[in-house]
């Protein structure tokens, strides 16, 4: 029986999962012809002496059969990592109901969220045949963290407890502790997130990159091919396991990626190491390749509408809903709508970080984002961007989570520009210019330019809307599209006054979750990003926080770690999340917008309704592609 998780249910909604082994295993028909030239060993052998059972109860799924592809459109060829994602290996994972189950892992002994031990699962294999050890969480732990060429900045926020890093050993060959002094209640989410904390590493592979272990002559010479400065730069191109994007690099994914970037179409292969099976003894996944096309994200709709995708979600938004679902009456694909999980669908971002003294000065004013957000008629935006079906109000919790208070979303976010003027009078901006715009401080006319991922229209058209009521309040507000990349890389310097994004993540969330989201802990919260990257860096780089209310939510937020009771942890939530709804660090517009999936007819075990969120959740990732299959010609609704 797979080891169960002993865990905390009330304060980290942990469950524990078990499952029958199944009689006997057999043959996947893609790698039969290799196992029978010698090529590969039997299934038997390349599994987990206890592989991890597919579970397919309770959600409309059943076993299938193996074989076909899968083909994908992306809009970068960095999107090669969204593999990764879809397939969801990690040492802990999430299941559609969002609890933690083991998964590469045979289970997680918890003691007081401070003492972790992680039990392998022996025969447990890489892609290329090498057993996974605990030699590969040492080499993690000794060679990549511990060394301060490779690593400057030392052990990773996730594994620092009061600053101070986990002690790590090895038990034995399938068996690691980490031990904190506190508690440390993010470290298994942040195993299990969509972009997850890798503690492993295949040591075998990556040691002859590594200064400590590699001949010198070889070592220089592959820097010398690689055309980097030294064994560092060339140590972490070979290792990326999120990126994907070096074929060679062992992997534990269902998929293993055979396309060396940069290129427009990316194959990968089944892995014929993976530890999962089904009941009946087939060797996930399903599906033996998918295919990865790269394509303008203008024209992705378009595509998906001529059936040039059998699986879609990516570079698709609500406003193509109408359009796929009048294709796919000739075509051979279904339109489907599931549920998000943000906590806006679109959300402002004001730089408090701004490198602009005047505009960081005003950006930092309440009063200003208040105002702002009070002069944006959210009700005209939901008719006509998004059919009036969706939330209007604050970048806040959802309905659905057992902490949403309906007041939090509508706090600052009816639409008064009264309001918003007396609010804009009351800071000093009362002079204009001719053509009514106000005048910040230095005299310059308040103009904001919103930038975006430039990935789609849907946030172009909706600050086309607020453009027109912020005129009436005396701010003009233009719309910059670049690209996701820069658009990062321009707010984290402070080169951006405002950024548009979507809003939290996740807005489901229950009292023992997390709720760094709500406070200043990473530089890709765009409201705050040098004071995010502060805290990532231990304080090597970014900006201190020096803002109260902010500081209170880190203060917040690290007393949430140490809560021992599930009443003290909803009572910090409380409050974190009425600090930011006064302070309107972000000023979300809608939310609860459905996301389009479009499938193929033929393909199996994707639930027709979902929740479609990055973190938790990693898309399609908690549904299990690997469980995925083709079921030939279309098929009736059961089949399906």
């Amino acid at each position: 029986m797979r080891r169960l998780l002993t865990l905390t249910v009330a304060l980290l909604g942990i469950a524990s999962v078990a499952s029958a082994q199944p009689t006997g295993v057999s043959e996947t028909p893609y790698f039969a012809a290799q196992v029978q030239a010698g090529r590969l060993p039997a299934v038997a052998d390349r599994l987990p002496d206890e592989p991890s059972i597919a579970e397919f109860a309770g959600r409309g799924t059943r076993e299938g059969r193996h074989g076909g592809e899968l083909h994908l459109l992306m809009g970068r060829s960095q999107d090669v990592r969204m593999m990764v994602v879809y397939g969801y290996a990690r040492l802990v994972g999430y299941d559609s109901s969002f609890n933690l189950v083991p998964d590469i892992l045979r289970g997680v002994d918890v003691e007081r969220q401070r003492v972790f031990t992680l039990h392998l699962r022996p025969g447990h294999r890489w892609s290329d045949g090498h057993l996974l050890t605990a030699n590969d969480f040492k080499y993690w732990w000794d060679d990549i963290i511990g060394n301060r060429e490779i690593t400057r900045s030392g052990p990773p926020t996730t594994m620092l407890v009061d600053g101070k890093p986990p002690v790590f050993q090895v038990l034995d060959q399938f068996t690691v502790r980490f031990t904190w002094d506190g508690p440390n209640p993010y470290f298994l989410p942040a195993l299990a997130g969509a972009s997850p904390l890798y503690i492993y590493r295949p040591a075998h592979y990556l040691k002859q990159f590594h200064q400590a272990y590699a001949d010198p002559a070889l070592l220089a010479d592959a820097v010398r091919r690689a055309n980097v400065r030294n064994w560092v730069q060339l140590h972490n191109r070979m290792d990326n396991q999120y990126r994907n994007d070096n074929p060679d690099l062992p992997t534990l994914d269902p998929w293993v990626n055979t396309t060396r970037p940069p290129a427009e179409r990316f194959v990968f292969v089944r892995n014929p190491y993976y530890h999962r099976i089904d009941s009946a003894g087939r060797q996930l996944p399903y599906i033996d390749r998918v295919v990865m096309n790269i394509a303008a994200t203008s024209v992705m709709p378009a595509k998906v509408g001529a059936g040039e995708s059998d699986l879609q979600s990516r570079g698709l938004v609500f406003n193509d809903y109408a359009f796929l679902k009048k294709a796919s009456k000739r075509g051979n694909f279904d339109v489907h709508l599931w549920d998000t999980a943000r906590g806006a669908q679109v959300a402002l971002y004001p730089n408090l970080n701004a490198s602009d003294p005047v505009w960081r000065q005003l950006n930092r004013d309440v009063r200003f984002r208040r105002a702002l957000s009070l002069a944006i008629d959210r009700t005209e935006i939901n008719k006509v961007a998004y059919y009036g079906l969706a939330i209007e109000g604050n970048n806040t919790l959802l309905p659905g989570s057992p902490l949403h208070r309906p007041e939090d979303r509508q706090k600052w976010a009816q639409f008064d520009l009264a309001a918003a003027n007396r609010l804009l009078d009351e800071i000093g901006l009362t002079k204009r210019d001719r053509q009514g715009i106000r005048l910040m401080p230095d005299g310059r006319p308040i103009e904001i330019v919103a930038e975006t991922a430039g990935e789609d229209t849907e946030q172009t058209d909706v600050l086309a809307l607020i453009h027109d009521t912020w005129l009436k309040i005396g701010v003009k507000l233009f719309s910059r599209p670049s690209q996701r990349d820069v658009l990062r890389r321009r707010s984290f310097a402070g080169q951006t006054v405002m950024a548009v994004w979507s809003g939290i993540e996740n807005g489901l969330v229950t009292a023992g979750m997390s709720p760094d989201e709500f406070a200043p802990t990473t530089q890709q919260q765009l409201q705050w990003p040098k004071w995010g990257q502060h805290i990532e860096t231990k304080g090597a780089s970014g900006e201190a926080c020096d803002e109260p209310e902010a500081l209170e939510l880190q203060r917040l937020n690290d007393a949430w770690r140490l809560a021992g009771t599930l009443e003290e942890r909803t009572r910090i939530w409380r409050r974190m999340i009425e600090i930011n709804t006064e302070q309107v660090y972000s000023i979300g517009i809608v939310a609860g917008v459905k996301q389009p999936v479009v499938a193929s007819r033929d393909l199996r075990n994707l639930p027709q309704t979902g929740i479609y969120n990055w973190d938790p959740g990693a898309f399609f990732g908690i549904y299990r592609p690997d469980t995925f299959w083709r079921g030939g010609s279309a098929g009736t609704a059961e089949a399906r």
